[in-house]
């Protein structure tokens, strides 16, 4: 039988550090894309609705189930 004996670990590992600068535009971005698919799906082809007609609540009908607004 050999044995093998690992090698001392120096220093505890580090985690990256991402600077605010980085992560504000991407973080804004996603905020807006949320905002506007929550928009979406919870335009119930109202007065706030932007196209006219159905399809786009035809479209994310179980997301509005999902999330718990009425359609029917």
């Amino acid at each position: 039988m050999s044995h093998s004996v690992a090698a001392p670990v120096i220093g505890a590992p580090t985690l990256p550090v991402i600077p605010l600068r980085e992560l504000a535009p991407w973080a804004l971005f996603f905020g807006l894309l949320a905002t506007l698919v929550i928009f979406f799906v919870s335009a119930d082809q109202g007065a706030v609705s932007l196209p006219a007609g159905t399809a786009v609540h035809e479209w994310v009908h179980d997301a509005r189930h999902l999330l718990g607004y009425p359609c029917h």
